[in-house]
């Protein structure tokens, strides 16, 4: 019985086990990776700043707003929107703002990644003036430096930038405040500690940056729910390396409304699998044949579940255990420790996340809402495999912004 016990208990640590200590790691790297950049370059680039907007707006003039303040000559960058499959003012609102407008009205081929193709091909077409290509979410907020910082990065070699993409403060609401901290783990920390070891940044869909020549090369080809996430790993696999910007931000605003939520996590959700299993093989493949810890890195990272998901298994883990071995199990008790290291390994992700990020103090109140998040994750896992997951985009229904947002800047 002993050694059942026992081969049953290793065989449950290990996923967790090396899930959160990877976590852990990527963190505790990240605090040596927060050197600023000298964002003085030789020379300034010139910009597209696409962004795709479907029935935009109430969203969209406050984007367009942040976009004209950011502090780059305004000779060297367009803001272009495209008006996409739209059946509201998005398109006037935007001319209205000064933004260039593309309007498409394709209903058979909805979603952002068909957007950007059809956009990049008529802004790169021959002639063009752009030396690179920005892409940013119509529900986003800019950090001044943006383009300089994108800049610097161009001129320093990068061919592909990921921009932090992190999320605005909105105090008092549990939902987006706990999204806040796990985005700003995800988005920022980890992409943090990869650069320290090399490893590609991936991309967020939102805050990223294209050299032109890579989008001529390379042509969007990625159509599904994860647009981004799946274009960021065939550029990978054709040997172009996602470099992570940490003093450039995007911020974006969640939905405080439950449904709002959770439509737009059931997409995340649905998305990602379809990927997985897609290039799972691929890069582990890539891995073995180059030898490359880059490719292995990018490898564990698309096949991890999420912190959470990972998190709460592990406590109930531990609370098994815990009650096996008071119920007199023989051999249980020596597995409570090592599930104790395992959940402290999760907390440590988290606690030096924060501290990497610099995040203020407010924001750990958040942390006293992930049982409240699991919970609503659990209920939202059990919807999914009654209805199934999503496999058409839906836009995420906007929520008219509050005045005053904080950008409650990290690092």
């Amino acid at each position: 019985m002993e050694t059942a016990v026992w081969i049953t208990e290793i065989a449950l640590l290990i996923l967790p086990g090396f899930f959160l200590a990877y976590m852990m790691a990527l963190s505790i790297l990240a605090l040596f990776g927060g050197e600023k950049k000298d964002l003085t370059a030789r020379r300034s680039r010139v910009f597209a700043v696409v962004v795709p907007a479907h029935n935009e707006e109430l969203v969209i003039a406050r984007t367009l707003r942040s976009l004209s303040a950011m502090e780059y000559d305004k000779r060297l960058f367009d803001v272009v929107v495209v008006a996409d499959n739209c059946t509201d003012e998005t398109a006037d609102l935007a001319r209205s703002a000064g933004a260039a407008v593309l309007e498409r009205h394709d209903p058979d081929h909805r979603g952002k990644g068909y957007a950007l193709r059809w956009c990049f091909d008529r802004i790169l077409a021959p002639g063009s003036r752009y030396d690179a290509v920005v892409v940013v979410d119509a529900d986003t907020e800019i950090s001044e430096n943006f383009l300089q910082a994108i800049n610097r990065y161009l001129e320093d070699g990068a061919k592909v930038i990921q921009a932090a993409d992190v999320v605005l403060p909105q105090p008092g609401a549990w939902s987006p405040e706990v999204t806040r901290i796990a985005l700003l783990l995800f988005n920022y920390v980890r992409p943090l500690g990869r650069r320290v070891i090399g490893c590609s940044a991936g991309l967020r869909g939102n805050g990223m940056c294209f050299l032109s020549e890579v989008l001529r090369k390379n042509p969007w080809d990625a159509y599904s729910l994860t647009e981004d996430l799946e274009y960021g790993l065939k550029l990978l696999l054709r040997g172009v390396h996602v470099t992570f910007a940490p003093e450039a931000m995007v911020y974006a605003r969640m939905p405080e409304e439950a449904k709002n939520a959770e439509s737009q996590r059931a997409r995340w959700e649905g998305g990602r699998i379809p990927v997985v299993r897609a290039y799972a093989g691929q890069l582990l493949r890539t891995a073995v044949r180059k030898g490359s810890l880059v490719y292995l890195e990018a490898l564990v990272d698309l096949i991890m579940p999420a912190f959470v998901n990972v998190l709460v298994i592990s406590l109930g883990l531990l609370f098994v255990t815990t009650g096996l071995a008071a119920a007199g199990l023989e051999g249980a008790d020596r597995f409570i420790v090592p599930w104790l290291c395992v959940v402290s390994m999760g907390v440590a992700y988290v606690l030096l996340g924060l501290g990497a990020a610099r995040v203020e103090r407010s924001a750990y109140k958040a942390l006293f809402h992930l049982p409240r998040y699991a919970f609503w994750k659990f209920v939202l896992y059990l919807k999914l495999s009654v209805r199934g997951r999503p496999d058409q985009w839906v836009r995420t229904t906007r929520e008219p912004p509050k005045a005053g947002s904080d950008l409650g800047r990290v690092a």
